[in-house]
């Protein structure tokens, strides 16, 4: 009997023990933190929503997904962003467009200067083509969680710019990590003055620029407002953002939760997409309560400004910022827009 109970507790030993190599061995989901850096301010409507988001991913994976922001630009502009997720440091972030270009030059192809007339256009064509720039993003290294709205970007000076000869004798800014938006105004013939969006207002302030191109929402949030005096009264840019995480960090998330990460966070995009649109408009009423002038092209100036510009997709073409096949195609849906409009 008592060797009967010293096999029995032999065995039961021994269980236990296969039991916990077993365990040992066998691949456990472990929790994953995605490190997601932007400009975007504490506080702003833009990290309610993703922080939401956030909260959202968290619960519905149990735990195995996580994601922590940095927001404000603590991280950097958007090249140092890109930079510390190409070390490892950080894992994606909420960059303008031009910033993904060298991922997929066609990502910018909304953003050539003078290609839209009013919202109802870009609305036409990014429900044809935006899933196109998801798409060409991923292929090019990064999960893209949507497209959301900068709005229309203006031209903001200390002096008025109505005419192509008056941006000529302006200090003009463009991005310095937007090699498509810096070929682009090649065409007309300024001496575009490169600099990080952070270095912006401190160049407005010391006179190093006196020009720039952003939306209404952007000139306030960014306090660039307090150095102009003009607004240039025509869409001059279409300008947006992407929310992307490295593709190979988002591997590592559970094939489980991959869709939950992809359909929560590409909703909350869509939400601040609509939203920027809405609050555009409010910022531009905010800019004419402050004293800010927009002032009109005559219309001898709206046919040099749109002459130019209608030179831009080739030379980007032949640059090679932007494939033929996406032009036309972009250009094929505005005109089947123009048409349809010109009937009703």
């Amino acid at each position: 009997m008592a060797t009967v109970g010293r096999n029995i507790f032999c065995i039961f030993w021994q269980t236990c023990f296969f039991f916990v190599l077993l365990c040992t061995f066998i691949p456990r989901a472990e929790a994953l933190r995605l490190k997601i850096a932007t400009i975007s301010p504490e506080g702003s409507f833009w990290m309610q929503k993703m922080q939401e988001g956030a909260d959202e991913v968290k619960k519905k994976t149990e735990g195995r997904v996580s994601i922590r922001y940095y927001p404000g630009g603590v991280m950097g502009d958007d090249k140092a962003v890109l930079r510390k997720i190409r070390i490892g440091q950080l894992q994606g972030g909420a960059v303008v467009a031009g910033s993904l270009s060298d991922y997929f030059s066609d990502n910018q192809i909304y953003g050539m200067p003078l290609k839209f007339k009013s919202f109802e256009e870009v609305d036409y064509v990014r429900r044809h083509m935006d899933q196109m720039i998801i798409e060409g993003l991923e292929k090019g290294g990064f999960i893209a969680f949507g497209l959301a709205e900068g709005g229309f970007a203006y031209i903001m000076s200390s002096r008025p710019v109505r005419t192509v000869s008056d941006l000529q004798q302006r200090k003009t800014w463009v991005p310095d990590n937007d090699p498509t938006v810096t070929e682009g105004v090649k065409a007309f013939e300024i001496s575009a003055i490169p600099l990080s969006i952070a270095d912006v207002r401190a160049g407005l302030q010391t006179g190093l620029i006196d020009t720039v191109t952003t939306s209404p929402i952007g000139a306030l949030a960014l306090q660039w407002h307090t150095r102009i005096k003009y607004i240039t009264d025509l869409p001059f840019l279409y300008i947006y953002a992407v929310l992307a995480v490295e593709q190979k960090a988002f591997a590592k998330i559970a094939p489980a939760d991959q869709p939950i990460v992809r359909e929560i966070m590409g909703r909350v995009f869509n939400d601040i997409d609509r939203q920027n649109r809405t609050d555009n408009v409010k910022a531009r009423e905010a800019l004419i309560n402050q004293g800010i002038e927009f002032v009109q092209p005559p219309p001898e100036a709206l046919e040099e400004w749109y002459r130019r510009a209608a030179e831009i997709p080739d030379r980007l073409v032949k640059s090679g910022r932007f494939t033929q096949k996406n032009v036309d195609a972009l250009e094929m849906h505005l005109q089947t827009f123009r048409a349809q409009q010109a009937q009703e």
